[in-house]
C-alpha cells in the first residue's frame, strides 16, 4: 500500500514507519517537528520508499495521492509539551484531524486515529473497556488533550457515517520505548533520566496511583492489525499488567541497580488514579496482545536513553 502517516517524526510514528516499510508499504510521512526529530528518522533518509514533508496538518494536507491508508497520529501527547501548546493541541485534533480525514475521502483509503486512554479521564471505571463513556473534566488543565482527541474520535465517526470512510480508532494507553523524549515528562522517560543522571526519582503524590506499559513493538503490532480490521469503534491497545507509580519507581531502582532515591511531590491536577486497560476486543478482534516482557523493554529503553545522554551523542 501507499501510506500517509501525519506525526511520523515522533515516538510511536517513526517506529510505525519502520514497521510499514519493512512489510513492503511505500510511506510519506509528515510532521511538524514540534515534539518530533528528524533524529527518529535519519535511518530512513535513504529508503526509496520513504519520502518525508515537514507539514502541520492543522493546514490542508496538499501531498499528492492517492494513498491507501491514511494515519494520523500528529499531536502532541506529554503534558509537559500539551501543557505548554494547549492551543495547537486542541488543533491537532480537530482541524489536524479534519485535514487528513479529507485526504482519506479523496482517495477512497482507509483511516486510523490514534486516539488514548485520555478520553476515559480519572476513570470510575477500572479496567476501562470500550464501552465507558469516562469521567473528563471539559475545563482543566488537561481537557486541551483530553478533548481534542475525543473530538477526533467524533468527527472520525461523523465522516464514517456521512461518507461510508473506512475508519478505525486506537485508544493508547501508556506506551514507552526507544526514541522517547527524555524530558517529555512522563514515567517512564523521567525514571529513566533520574537514575542515569544519579538525581531522586520524583513521585507525584503518594504513588499509589496506578499506570500500565506496553512496549512500542507491541503497539506497532495493534496498530498494525487495527488499521486493516473492520471494527469502525475504538478499540483499547495497551498492557493489562497494572502496578502502582511507587511500585513502578522501586523496580526501575531494582532493575538498574540505582541508588537513585525516591522523593515526593504534589500530585498535578486532574491526574488520573488508576489506568489499566481492559483488552478483550482487541483479544477477539484482532488475536492481539502484548508480548514484550516489561523487564524487555525497559532495558532497551534504558539502552537508548543512555546512548543519547553519552558524550558527544547530540552531534548525530
Amino acid at each position: 500500500m501507499h501510506i500517509l502517516i501525519s506525526g511520523a517524526a515522533g515516538f510511536i510514528g517513526s517506529h510505525l514507519c519502520d514497521r510499514l516499510l519493512a512489510d513492503g508499504h511505500s510511506v510519506v510521512g509528515l510532521d511538524n517537528l514540534i515534539t518530533g526529530s528528524t533524529r527518529n528518522i535519519e535511518h530512513l533518509g535513504k529508503e526509496p520508499q520513504f519520502q518525508f514533508i515537514e507539514w502541520d496538518v492543522t493546514r490542508p494536507v496538499d501531498v499528492p495521492g492517492p494513498f491507501d491508508a491514511v494515519l494520523h497520529l500528529a499531536s502532541l501527547a506529554s503534558p509537559k509539551d500539551y501543557l505548554a501548546h494547549p492551543i495547537e493541541t486542541l488543533e491537532s485534533g480537530s482541524s489536524g484531524t479534519r485535514n487528513m480525514l479529507e485526504v482519506a475521502l479523496r482517495d477512497g483509503a482507509r483511516f486510523l486515529l490514534t486516539s488514548t486512554s485520555e478520553c476515559y479521564g480519572d476513570p470510575l471505571e477500572h479496567p476501562q473497556s470500550e464501552s465507558y463513556w469516562g469521567n473528563v473534566n471539559p475545563v482543566g488543565l488537561r481537557s486541551c488533550y483530553d478533548e481534542s482527541k475525543r473530538y477526533a474520535e467524533a468527527i472520525t465517526m461523523a465522516y464514517h457515517r456521512v461518507h461510508g470512510l473506512r475508519s478505525n480508532i486506537a485508544r493508547i494507553f501508556n506506551t514507552y520505548g526507544p526514541r522517547m523524549q527524555l524530558d517529555d515528562g512522563r514515567v517512564v522517560p523521567s525514571f529513566l533520566q533520574s537514575v542515569l543522571k544519579g538525581e531522586p526519582i520524583t513521585v507525584y503524590g503518594d504513588g499509589s496511583q496506578t499506570r500500565s506499559f506496553c512496549y512500542v513493538s507491541d503497539l506497532v503490532e495493534g496498530l498494525c492489525r487495527l488499521m486493516m480490521s473492520d471494527e469502525r469503534y475504538p478499540v483499547n491497545l495497551g498492557n493489562p499488567q497494572e502496578m502502582t507509580i511507587l511500585e513502578f519507581a522501586q523496580h526501575i531502582q531494582k532493575l538498574t541497580g540505582s541508588r537513585s532515591p525516591i522523593i515526593f511531590q504534589d500530585l498535578p491536577a486532574d491526574d488520573p488514579k488508576q489506568r489499566r486497560p481492559d483488552i478483550s476486543k482487541a483479544r477477539r478482534l484482532l488475536g492481539w496482545e502484548p508480548v514484550v516482557p516489561l523487564d524487555d523493554g525497559l532495558r532497551r529503553t534504558y539502552d537508548y536513553f543512555h546512548s543519547i545522554l553519552a558524550p558527544g551523542a547530540a552531534a548525530r
